[in-house]
């Protein structure tokens, strides 16, 4: 899809890779309704980028802010292009971990774009062509140590983003899956950059991560995954699980270290 004939839904507007993705999309021609729950940075933004950007102030784990995002969009003059792109972290061992944070996580990161994407689906189908692209994770499918509930919902989300293309396969509807390493937002504290550090797993910049999923976009790539060496153990996993099971257990003690501590 040519960024000059799109125009975008982009939840989590106001994070790191999302303020990253107005930036790409906008230099880009395309016209983008942002949708956060950060109205000061989603002004700025729309400030910065005149006659491109509107703003929808949201949550999106509400039905009401789901329903303003559709008021919106139809006012917006329809949209061919939905970024599910808000998410949040927990880094935490699951014994620790409060139940309250697990169920809002998995509400932000699964339920939130589920349900967004059901509400703008029936409008997105007048569109000639149109895109769904789901942010997930190099974690929605390789299991991690002190992310259980995090990669939950993202192997979730690759689910989720594999049934609706199937189920999307004979309409105007395409679905991408895009799926970070680690990457150097608010989402990830100095505790985990410092664990990364110890543990030499390299962390992308969000500018570097937004411009991939432009790419992805604009060629119409159905599934991305980002960095080396991430892409090998995806491909690891699927095939030979004990493999990646004995090098992530020589991790262990020191994600329990930084987990712990960090409880």
């Amino acid at each position: 899809m040519k960024l000059s004939e799109c125009r975008a839904v982009l939840t989590g507007a106001s994070g790191g890779i999302g303020q990253a993705l107005v930036e790409r999309l906008c230099a880009g021609g395309a016209k983008v309704l942002l949708v956060g729950r950060q109205g000061d940075t989603l002004r700025a933004l729309a400030q910065r980028y005149p006659g491109q950007v509107e703003v929808v102030q949201a949550d999106l784990r509400q039905s009401v802010g789901r329903d303003a995002v559709l008021g919106a969009a139809r006012r917006f003059g329809g949209v061919n292009c939905l970024i599910n792109a808000a998410g949040v972290n927990q880094f935490c061992l699951l014994e620790s971990q409060d139940e309250d944070a697990i169920a809002a996580l998995v509400e932000v990161n699964l339920t939130a774009p589920l349900q967004l994407t059901h509400r703008l689906l029936p409008l997105m189908r007048h569109a000639p062509r149109a895109l769904v692209v789901n942010v997930g994770s190099t974690f929605g499918s390789i299991g991690y140590a002190g992310f259980t509930a995090y990669c939950a919902s993202k192997f979730a989300v690759r689910g989720f983003s594999e049934a609706l293309r199937r189920e999307l396969a004979d309409t105007c509807v395409k679905v991408l899956y895009i799926a970070p390493r680690a990457t150097r937002t608010a989402m990830n504290g100095d505790h985990v950059v410092a664990m990364n550090d110890e543990l030499n797993v390299s962390m992308d910049a969000p500018q570097a991560v937004a411009a991939r999923i432009v790419e992805a976009i604009l060629r119409e790539r159905e599934e991305s995954y980002l960095g080396w060496p991430e892409k090998l153990f995806v491909r690891l996993n699927s095939l030979l699980p004990r493999v990646v099971d004995q090098a992530l257990r020589k991790q262990l003690p020191v994600i329990q270290r930084f987990a712990r501590h960090r409880s």
